[in-house]
């Protein structure tokens, strides 16, 4: 899409409890700043029935705040002159549980994978994988389909002219199962086919009658590559004509925006893969709720996303513990406590989901629980972010014949430069220092790795934003979305506790005050922090010791100059 000159800009996220608006401007400067913000409960259950209330509400706000008018009635005005209208009005949503879809491929390694990341990919929540050796018997894979009533199924499976058995079969089961979906009775199931392109006719026979059938460029073509683009780009189209249109309200704002409305997971993933893509830099971000805790990654411009649906701080608090283990947990409490009186706590959370900590201890222990849910989610991710498996590749000269499955993680914290932090637990932490703690705890980056959280999550809007006008986008997510905490330095390697580990060396460049340079023999098991304002930069050397490396190296040394940042 080509991209619009635009001044004023209004963007809103229709979450499942609160819709937030955000105006972004064009100042004398030439420089777009997000201005005002609302927010408002939104309405798309009882007793309102109609998700555009609750963004008239949003919208309101950020009228009276700003004293731009913006609204003509129920209308938005535009184009903008002076004080009255915007340019464009955009937006996101997971209202009504966002995007609940079911993927099945032919092999649970391979094909159903490459789906799994497709959808994941494109904003969905994966309530089941199914593949023909996934161990389940043909009636209970029709019995699953039928009780899961998804949005929407991805069918993938077998490369470009390969077998069309396993695929058809799958066909099949769904066919049997004659599947409904969530929301609105009067469609028919939307089935997107992205599989083996000799198998297509066979599809549209099982499927043409019973689902409404999409078909698309296969995920997996060949072995050796994925095209995933195609059907992600397919499930945010199907998303917006079938599952947003069902919901109470859809049809109005649908023609109220310029461009399709996102699912929220799908724009910050947009946003997320369009900065590496820009900066030419590996990124991580996380999303962390009350019910799921979703990662993004670009790595070496391959972006993947997923969604521990299991993993919250608040209606899924108590599987954190359960995964997470009682010890896991209380090592990050400095106190004593005892099992019962953790349980009982983690309880009242869950019947009393948006409460806040009132007390220092109470706060200790929300954010080791974070701690945990943040690690184990990081986890997951790293087991879906692999390289393509079962992929013939040469190891070395004995093994020149050998099938190897690639299948590693994708996921190298030595590669990392940005790593950006989102969610209530970390974008208002109390102290930024606090925010930046869980995140070292939980991923442990490597090397030389710059952390930031979103401010006021708007990383959804800045992604629907992006896919118009990706200038605007990226000056207000580097200049009002992101708050740096400051730059985590940290070797790989191991050796005993109080051993070496690195020397550094520091000059703080400071416009306000002259810092005396600092140079420190870092044992293992120690953190040291050394406070520096958004406004100063230093020039570091770190040297390793033999054992432990920073990103060129065992033992080798490393300078840069890092940013200073509010994460102390």
């Amino acid at each position: 899409m080509e991209e619009k000159e635009l001044n004023v800009i209004i963007a809103t996220d229709c979450g499942s409890t609160t819709t937030k608006a955000i105006l972004i401007e064009k100042n004398e400067k030439g420089e777009y700043r997000q201005t005002f913000r609302g927010e408002a409960p939104t309405t798309v259950e009882e007793p309102y029935n109609d998700v555009t209330r609750g963004v008239l509400n949003s919208l309101q706000e950020v009228e009276e705040l700003s004293g731009r008018k913006i609204l003509d009635g129920d209308k938005i005005i535009h184009p903008a002159r002076g004080k009255v209208g915007v340019d464009i009005y955009i937006s996101t949503s997971s209202a009504g549980g966002g995007l609940q879809m079911l993927v099945a491929g032919a092999v649970k390694a391979m094909t159903a994978e490459s789906a799994q990341r497709a959808a994941l990919g494109a904003g969905a929540i994966v309530m089941d994988v199914l593949a023909s050796n996934d161990g389940r018997l043909p009636h209970q894979k029709i019995a699953r389909i039928r009780s899961l009533r998804p949005d929407m199924i991805l069918l993938s499976g077998g490369t470009d002219g390969g077998t069309v058995t396993h695929v058809v079969e799958m066909a099949e089961f769904i066919a049997a199962a004659d599947p409904h979906p969530r929301l609105g009775h009067t469609y028919t199931l939307p089935v997107i086919y992205a599989g083996n392109s000799a198998a297509q006719e066979n599809i549209r026979d099982v499927l043409g009658k019973k689902t409404t059938l999409y078909v698309t460029d296969n995920i997996r073509p060949t072995l050796e590559r994925e095209n995933l683009f195609p059907a992600r780009q397919k499930v945010q189209d199907l998303f917006m004509e079938h599952v947003m249109s069902q919901a109470p309200g859809y049809g109005k704002l649908k023609e109220w925006v310029e461009v399709s409305i996102m699912p929220t997971p799908g724009a910050v993933g947009y946003l997320i893969h369009a900065v590496a893509e820009e900066e030419h830099i590996n990124v991580m971000g996380v999303d962390i709720g009350g019910a799921t805790t979703d990662i993004f990654s670009d790595f070496d411009g391959v972006f993947n996303r997923t969604v521990s649906a299991n993993l919250g701080m608040s209606y899924s608090i108590s599987n954190v513990l359960a995964e997470a283990g009682l010890d896991n947990v209380l090592r990050w409490v400095p106190f004593d406590m005892d099992e019962d009186d953790l349980a009982n706590r983690i309880k009242n959370k869950m019947i009393r989901p948006t409460t806040i900590p009132h007390t220092k201890n109470e706060l200790i222990i929300e954010q080791a629980l974070a701690r945990e849910a943040l690690r184990l989610a990081f986890e997951q991710h790293k087991l879906l972010a692999v390289g393509l498996k079962g992929v013939q590749r040469i190891r070395s000269v004995s093994d020149t014949f050998a099938q190897t499955a690639s299948g590693e993680t994708l996921v190298d914290m030595m590669k990392l430069n940005l790593f950006i932090g989102s969610g209530g637990i970390l974008s208002h932490a109390p102290r930024r220092c606090q925010a930046m703690m869980m995140m070292i705890d939980s991923f442990q980056p490597l090397g030389f790795t710059r952390l930031a959280v979103d401010s006021i999550f708007m990383m959804p809007h800045l992604g629907v934003l992006a896919s118009v006008n990706k200038a605007a986008a990226k000056e207000v997510f580097e200049k009002d979305c992101l708050i740096p905490l400051g730059t985590c330095i940290a070797p790989k390697g191991a050796a005993k506790h109080g051993a070496p580990c690195l020397n550094i060396k520091i000059h703080t460049r400071s416009v306000t005050e002259a810092k005396p340079p600092v140079t420190e023999a870092i044992p293992v098991g120690e953190i040291r922090l050394y406070p520096m304002t958004l406004e100063e930069e230093a020039e570091v050397e770190a040297t390793p010791t033999r054992r432990f490396d920073v990103g060129a190296g065992y033992g080798r040394t490393v300078k840069k100059v890092v940013q200073g940042g509010l994460g102390w």
